[in-house]
């Protein structure tokens, strides 16, 4: 499990300050408002992983999917 997370979130940093800072951003803004009761709560656990997901990609600095369509196709694979 440790081997897959670190694939995901490792790496070389691809992505800029800005785009860290709004990721970070929106990901506590997502995990803050899924944290909210909510009568479903499937989807306040979607959006908290989506939430946690977005603010740890913009605290590593790396983005797999931009990984991927920039053509690092060997760090995934």
């Amino acid at each position: 499990m440790n081997e897959m997370i670190e694939d995901i979130f490792g790496g070389t940093q691809n992505l800029s300050m800005t785009e860290r800072a709004v990721s970070v951003a929106l990901g506590l803004g997502i995990a803050a408002a899924a944290a909210q009761p909510r009568p479903n709560k499937l989807l306040s656990l979607a959006a908290l992983v989506v939430g946690v997901g977005l603010a740890v990609r913009g605290a590593t600095g790396h983005c797999a999917v931009k990984s991927l369509t920039q053509g690092d196709h060997d760090r995934l694979a």
